[in-house]
């Protein structure tokens, strides 16, 4: 193989940007490795069908340990497998977080990522069709968009969740997230729209630009506390791939903590186990694990024009023709955040609301029409980790969430069930729903609800903070998000997120890598 000033491992919501960012520059020959292919694929492509990647040769299609607080149940966790990574996944949903994620991460240490600091970085990344104001941008590579055909029902869930006593907010991203409302979307035109399509396709027409799919990063050379370069294999032949500048790993919250443990870089005894020589010792990698548990309650409803009849050939006509009708939809179109509890800075709880039944990531379906509010915790407490099973790169890496281990996490949830089921008996709602599909049963006490939901919560596919920004005590990366003990190799991903933020993770990850290449650029 051959040589470059820096490689990006990872074409996902990360990489594709430092990546894309840094090939600004003429005078940096960068190269941007992807163990998957290419995204242009109809079920990328079409919104309302991205559940049925899973399980396909565009997801690593991970499990996690048996998890000890949900009846030791083993949770499916896709992830991306193909340029744009998660956001040619993932449901679109365009949320950056809250104001106070930032300020408390600089506040703890991450100095230049406070909220004034990140704004600009998500303005720049922004191509929003409301247009530029204070909070947003409009002329950069993310198309950014209010659904296109927002169905009936999700205004009449927003209408219902504001019977409970939420305000109404057009805005999640603006100057409060409080509220419910529509969600807008990383779409162009009815299409998902992928940091690949953004970031990397424009990118290749620079000489300067160079990507590498379907190639396999087995570790990060390291050689006198320096990163040269990567191991990787394509085709089933490896070889040597060397960085003259820097190496950047993008490969997300599960990958990137594996890469380090498989590079020497992390718990040395967990390392010595799997006869992995230590050459920086750092407990963090691979630790403090969080992601948004998410418990969905369906109801089933009388109404016409759900989600049920999206597979109809008519709606896939007018899909084809007009990129309008229900394959935009990108299943949770509405939703809301507010507190379950007191004294938190932002909101705890997130609801994810589809005109549908949506159950077991998709795989199962309801025989007649329905609809969904899903609970997302996304001020979870608990945290788990990443490991590796052996020193095998092709082995999966064992991942243990934790989720629900602490007890407020529960309470908020229980919390969230109960508020959900008040706004499907609310007024706007009233005799257009029948009977309650999940959770159902005797649940209406929060002993049961408790058993139910460990029985079948999910989670928001949003895992983060395993290579997070700290000291060299507490933490994997620096806020210039270099790797402590070693030079020139940095972590640009949701790993790096010193704590998980109260939304959505890729609009997040999209700013981390605007962040890094600035840094990068800037010579941080």
């Amino acid at each position: 193989m051959t040589s470059f000033d820096y490689i990006v491992v990872g074409a996902g919501s990360a990489g594709a940007v430092v990546a894309a960012r840094l090939a600004e520059s003429a005078d940096n020959k960068v190269l941007l490795i992807e163990a998957g292919g290419s995204q242009k694929h109809m079920n990328v492509r079409v919104p309302a069908a991205f559940s049925q990647q899973f399980k396909t040769k565009l997801d690593w299609g991970y499990f996690s340990e048996p998890e000890q607080y949900l009846g030791g149940r083993r949770i499916f966790m896709p992830r991306a497998r193909m340029l744009g990574g998660c956001s040619s996944m993932n449901a679109m949903i365009y949320i950056r977080g809250n104001r106070a994620d930032y300020d408390s991460w600089a506040k703890d240490g991450a100095t230049g990522w406070s909220y004034a600091d990140v704004l600009p970085l998500f303005r720049m990344s922004e191509n929003n069709s409301r247009g530029a104001d204070d909070y947003h941008g409009d002329d950069g590579p993310l198309y950014v968009q209010d659904l296109r055909s927002p169905n009936e029902m999700s205004r009449r869930i927003v209408e219902a969740i504001a019977a409970t006593g939420l305000d109404s907010n057009d805005d999640f991203n603006g100057a409060g997230q409080l509220g419910t409302g529509l969600y807008q979307v990383t779409q162009r035109r009815g299409m998902r729209w992928t940091t690949a399509d953004g970031y990397i396709d424009p990118a290749r027409k620079r000489g300067n630009f160079n990507v590498l799919t379907n190639t396999l990063v087995l570790r990060v050379r390291i050689e006198n506390g320096a990163a040269v370069g990567v191991e990787a294999e394509r085709d089933g032949r490896p070889g040597f791939i060397r960085a003259t500048k820097e190496v950047i790993l993008s490969a997300g919250a599960v990958n990137t903590p594996q890469l380090l443990m498989l590079s020497g870089i992390g718990p040395a005894d967990h390392l010595a186990e799997h006869g992995i020589a230590t050459i920086v010792d750092n407990p963090n990698v691979g630790g403090h694990y969080m992601d948004h548990p998410m418990y969905l309650i369906n109801m089933e409803t009388t109404v016409q024009g759900t989600l049920h009849e999206a597979q109809s050939p008519k709606w896939l006509l007018t899909y084809l023709t007009r990129r309008t009708g229900l394959l935009t939809s990108n299943i949770g179109e509405a939703g809301a955040f507010f507190h379950t509890r007191p004294g938190d800075a932002a909101p705890d709880m997130q609801y994810i609301c589809a005109p549908g039944y949506f159950y077991d990531h998709g795989f199962r379906t309801h025989p007649s029409p329905a609809l969904g509010i899903g609970c997302s915790l996304v001020g979870a407490r608990s945290t788990g980790h990443v490991r590796l099973r052996s020193s095998d790169p092709k082995e999966q890496p064992a991942i243990t969430a934790n989720y629900l281990k602490e007890p407020e996490d529960m309470q908020a949830m229980i919390t969230a069930v109960e508020r959900a089921r008040e706004a499907f008996a609310s007024a706007p709602l009233r005799g257009l729903v029948g009977r309650e599909i999940h959770p159902g049963g005797d649940t209406s006490s929060r002993e049961p609800l408790d058993k139910i939901i460990r029985r079948e919560v999910e989670h928001t596919y949003h895992p983060a903070c395993t290579a997070r920004i700290g000291t060299e005590s507490g933490g994997v990366v620096d806020p210039q998000l270099r790797v402590h003990g070693l030079q020139r190799l940095r972590v640009a991903d949701a790993s790096v997120f010193p704590a998980i933020p109260h939304g959505n993770t890729h609009a997040p990850t999209v700013m981390a890598g605007e962040r890094a290449a600035v840094m990068i650029a800037a010579g941080g």
